[in-house]
Order: structure tokens, then sequence, then C-alpha cells
């Protein structure tokens, strides 16, 4: 049975008065959000019931625009029953309005291992101020190591009351980890009831969240939890569950166990074709990963175990589909038929995700499926889910987290490196002349590695005006004028070479004459001085990668004049960048060569403010103006 909304004995009205009283700048408030598991045996079977209760008001007349809520289920998660409806004051009294416009659509979400998930979508209907917004709904997990984490804080709406209750039989042992509740505002309580235990975690007037741009993901930052199961009894027999990675491990390679049994003809001759004529392993496992990439369209579907069950590497190369596990299974097994044992799928969790192993053994820690190969004491991270991403560094969103290796007779946990700056370095070269009031020259820009990979992603299949438009927002330099006259880009399809972009170009109205003197600034691309993090930021700034940038301008001086004022080099090393800026003439030629470091990927809270220092000191060297005059 659902939840049922009990409505107290008081007026709508006084009810609402003092509400706003305690919510005057809101628009909406959330006054209860509930989650309830119900654990029990049934017929010598673990059963799992979810029943949410979520209940809100309206605050202001802004607030009535927002008449629209949803909830999630699946194959996995049934949905058993639901009921929604507004609250209306009518006379005095509350009346149900019940929702009857509701529509059924697919979910999206960024997670590679989602699967079937449905969105079910309310209407709320009659609003006004003062009135709510009820929905109930009920779930069964068929599975239950797929319980779902429960968030306190979820939403841009401040919440008087968020709790989750579990009400478990005792021979159900639960486990639970809380996390981001550093001054343990999250109140916790254990009672038994008619031989049932009844578990409770509350969190009271939640203040309304502000997602930050560039943020490493709310698993980083908001309250939450995992609850989970780890055993449970049938006439004295203990079922595990959860509790550790070996019980967590377990559970995963029931999936993978007979992976790839049946030989395929047509795909080993094409992975001996593949290695034949390269020197050592390295050589074949990269030309079998690259195989992968270009020939294998990356495509998310998933239906209830699909979501965690790699498909036959065979399935996949024919059908030249399939989403990250499948890509895993297909590179493992070409990999085998070459001749290569040391190739295995891997389990692993993107950067969104904030645990490790040891932190949390529940599949809340994993999204993802990688291959991973092991030459010597070195490990490779085999992610063909992006194309651009070269043999030898993992892709961008994996970076610092562990891979959970899949093996014959014992798992193995390996670490995934932060990718090095040197490997993400951007070289920006250009020379110039002066033409009039007008600037005009020509660049160079050498993207390795992310930079590399990032920018040809957002490409992908741009072409014609759309393709010039990204091109002359990513070779902008000095200010709006800037005009790309052409451009020409090499190695587009070799991974391991830079990509790099030929351009021609000018950029009007950026030098000043005055009398004599012509004043204008070499450093020329700014764009990285404005990344000023906001005062009130609240969360971490991430930046994806580390690299190095190295920025190299030389403007020829006009004949018949000299230089004026050179401004001086500048250095700053800190815990976050090393900048290091030099300016040189020869030859009738004046260069400022600007190299910047960056040195961590994601910035804290406490460096918020040796951040934006730099980026000021950076700011105001950047602008020092070059003087040139007549002789």
């Amino acid at each position: 049975m659902c939840l049922l909304f009990i409505a107290i004995s008081v007026k709508a009205q006084e009810r609402f008065e003092d509400i706003k009283k305690l919510y005057p700048d809101y628009n909406e408030l959330i006054v209860s959000d509930l989650l309830q598991y119900d654990f029990s045996i049934e017929n010598k079977k673990l059963k799992v019931i979810q029943d949410n209760h979520y209940e809100s008001m309206i605050l202001s007349e802004h607030g009535i625009q927002n008449n629209q809520e949803s909830f999630t289920y699946s194959e996995l998660v049934k949905l058993n029953s639901y009921d929604a409806y507004s609250v209306i004051d009518n006379n005095g009294r509350e009346k149900k309005i019940k929702v009857t416009q509701t529509n059924e659509n697919p979910y999206h979400s960024n997670n590679i291992f989602h699967y079937d998930i449905k969105e079910r979508q309310l209407i709320f209907p009659n609003l006004a101020v003062g009135a709510k917004k009820v929905f109930d709904y009920q779930v069964e997990f068929k599975d239950p190591y797929l319980l779902h984490k429960f968030l306190f804080q979820k939403s841009m709406l401040p919440c008087r009351n968020a709790t989750i209750e579990v009400k478990a039989d005792k021979n159900i042992e639960i486990g639970y980890k809380i996390f981001n509740d550093p001054n343990h505002n999250i109140v916790f309580t254990q009672t038994e009831k008619k031989g049932r235990i009844l578990y409770s975690w509350t969190l009271k007037d939640a203040k309304p969240i502000r997602i930050d741009d560039n943020s490493p993901g709310y698993l980083h930052e908001l309250p939450h939890i995992d609850v989970y199961i780890k055993s449970y009894k049938i006439d004295d027999r203990e079922v595990k569950v959860l509790g550790d990675v070996s019980q967590l491990y377990n559970y995963y390679s029931e999936f993978v166990k007979n992976l790839n049994k049946t030989e395929h003809k047509e795909l080993k001759e094409l992975s001996l074709k593949l290695t034949e004529n390269q020197p050592d392993e390295i050589s074949k496992v990269k030309s079998i990963f690259y195989w992968v990439k270009d020939n294998i369209s990356y495509i998310a579907f998933e239906n209830g175990y699909e979501g965690f069950i790699p498909r036959e590497a065979s399935v996949v190369y024919e059908r030249k589909f399939g989403d990250c596990k499948d890509m895993s299974s297909l590179i493992t097994a070409m990999a085998n038929y070459a001749g290569i044992k040391n190739v295995s799928i891997s389990w692993i969790g993107t950067r969104e995700i904030p645990y490790s192993y040891n932190e949390l053994a529940t599949p809340s820690v994993d999204n993802h499926m990688i291959a991973v190969y092991k030459n010597n004491d070195r490990y490779y991270f085999l992610d063909a889910t992006n194309k651009y991403t070269r043999f030898g560094i993992p892709t961008a969103f994996i970076q610092g987290k562990q891979a959970l290796v899949y093996g014959k007779d014992q798992y193995k946990i390996v670490d995934v490196p932060i990718t090095s700056a040197e490997d993400n370095a951007a070289l920006d070269e250009a020379e110039f002349k002066i033409d009039g009031d007008k600037l005009i020259g020509t660049g160079k820009l050498s993207l390795m590695g992310y930079n590399r990979s990032i920018i040809l992603d957002q490409l992908n299949y741009a072409s014609g005006n759309e393709r010039l438009d990204f091109m002359t927002q990513l070779l902008l330099k000095g200010n709006n004028k800037y005009r790309l006259i052409n451009y020409t880009e090499e190695n587009l399809e070799d991974r391991d070479q830079p990509y790099i972009i030929h351009s021609k170009f000018d950029i009007d109205n950026y030098l000043v004459r005055v009398d004599k003197d012509i004043f204008l600034g070499l450093c020329v691309d700014k764009r990285f001085v404005e990344l000023l993090l906001d005062d009130d930021r609240q969360w971490k700034f991430d930046l994806d990668f580390v690299a190095n940038s190295t920025s190299s301008y030389t403007l020829e001086i006009p004949k018949g004049y000299t230089i004026k004022y050179l401004p001086e080099n500048f250095t700053i090393d800190n815990n976050l960048f090393f900048v290091h800026t030099t300016y040189k003439t020869k030859d009738n030629k004046v260069n400022v060569t600007i190299e910047i470091h960056s040195k961590k990927i994601v910035i804290e809270k406490s460096d918020f403010t040796l951040w934006n220092n730099t980026i000021k000191k950076m700011k105001r060297n950047f602008s020092e103006t070059l003087i040139l005059t007549q002789k």
C-alpha cells in the first residue's frame, strides 16, 4: 500500500501564513521528502519495497509556474502504484484535486549503467498560492543489490523535512554510509517495534542548493546516504549480499563469467590480421583498441540486467555498435584471439562519483566499464567510448578513479593516474604585422592529449559555417574584431600526433595610435584570466584535467619604429600554477612567450582565494602594453 497523506486539523490559510513567515524569500517549499524501505522475508525470499512521499507548498505567484514533478522506475525497480493530487484551500478546508495529466517517458541519464529507466511526469492542476503538490508511489526492487541512494538535499528549494526510514526483520542485517555531513546534522534513530527494527535518518530545514558551473558533481557536495543489505537469514541459512569488495565482485562476476566462450571465426581472423605485423604486444593491443574506436559506434541501450551484462563480442562486431560494456567485451575478446591474455574487462566509476571501493562496496561506486591491459608493471586503461583519446592515457572522466579488474582467480583494484600536464600540452603560435590600424597574422595551434580529444569531440560532425564559427571562437585573439580568413587542419585521424590548425586572420581596432606612438598588448589571448571564481561560490571548481599551455606571439616592428617600452618578465609559482611570461627582441621583431602550467585538477574551496589572486596577477601582467615609437 502506498503512503497516505494525513491532513492536519488546522486551516490551510493559517498554516500557509505561518510557513510563509519562516520562508519569506522563496517561491516554494518542500514540506516533506520521505523514502521508506521495507525489508522482509516472504515465502523464503527477500522482499524489498520502497514507499515514497513528496509534499511541497506554493509560497508565491512565481511558484505556481512549477506545476510539474516526476519519479522514475524500471524493469528491475517495478512500479506497483502511485497517487498524485493538488491540495487547495476551499473555504478554510483542504480539498484534494487528483492529477489526471500524466506521461511516461524514457529517462535520459549521464550514467552509462542506466537501464530501461522510465520517468513518470505529473502535471498538478489548480495551483495557487498556499496550494500543495503531493504525490506517493511504491516500487519493488527485484534485485537487493541495486537500492537507491537518498539525497537529503536535491533541489533548488528549501526542505523542512527530508527523511529516509528502513523497516527490517530482525534476521536482515543492513549497512549504510553517510556522505557530506561534516557537522552531523543528519539525525539517526534506531528503535524496535513488534519484532522489527526501524532505522531513521532525518535532516531538517535543509537549505536550497545552487549548482555552480564546472563542479565535480552533486555527490561530491550534497549530504546523502547509501543504504544496503549486508545479509539475511532463511531457515538459519545466512545469505550474504554486500559489505566488502569481494562480495561486490562476486555479484559482478556472475554477469561476465560465461562471456565470449564461443569462438567467432571472422572476428578471430580480423584480430590476427590487425596484429600480425605489429612489432610488440603493446602495438598489438593499440591496433585492436584503435580499430574498435574507429569501427564501433557508441550507443547506450539497456533493458533490465542488460545494464550490467556485456554483450557477446561476436554480436557487437556484427552490429558495429554497442555501449561501454560491449566495447570492453569486444576489446578483451580480440586481444584473446590475438594471443594476448592480460587484457581484462573492468568496472569503474566516473569522476562524478566520489567513492572508492573501500569506502562503499556497492554498485553505487560504478557507472562505467572498460578494458584494462597490463604490460609488466604498467596498466593501460582502454576506454573506447571516446573516439579521440589516444592509447596510453585514460579518458578524462576516469582520471584518479579505481578500476575493479576481473580475473578468473582473483580481482584486482587498480588506481587510474591523473594524466600529466605535459601529456595535455597546448602550443599557440602566431606572427603579426601591423597594417594600418589592423593586425594581420598567421597562426599555428597544436593540441595534445585531452586538449586534442575534447576539441575534436566538440567539433565531431561540424562542417561548413558551423565549423568555421567553432574555429573562430577557438582561435579568437585580441578582441571581437578578430576575423578568421582561412584555416587548415592536420592529424585529424592520427591520435598519436598533435591536432594542428594553421590559420590566417586579421584583428581590427586592436592597436592605438597616439602622436608618434603605437600601443598594443602582445598577450592577445586573455580568456584564461576571465576564470575568476564568484565570491559566493559554494562548490569546488573542476578543471577536468591539468595541462601545459604555451603561447608564443611575435610582432614584426614596422619600418621607422623602435621599441619605447617593453613589459617586464613575470613569474608566478604556487600550489595551483606555474606562470612565466618572457619578452624578447631579435631581428626587428619582438616576442612574448607565456607559459601556464596548471597543477591541480580540482580546486578546493580552501584554494579559492589563491586562485583568484593568481588570476588577478596574471590579468594585470597580460594587460601590459608594448609601446612602439617613430624614430
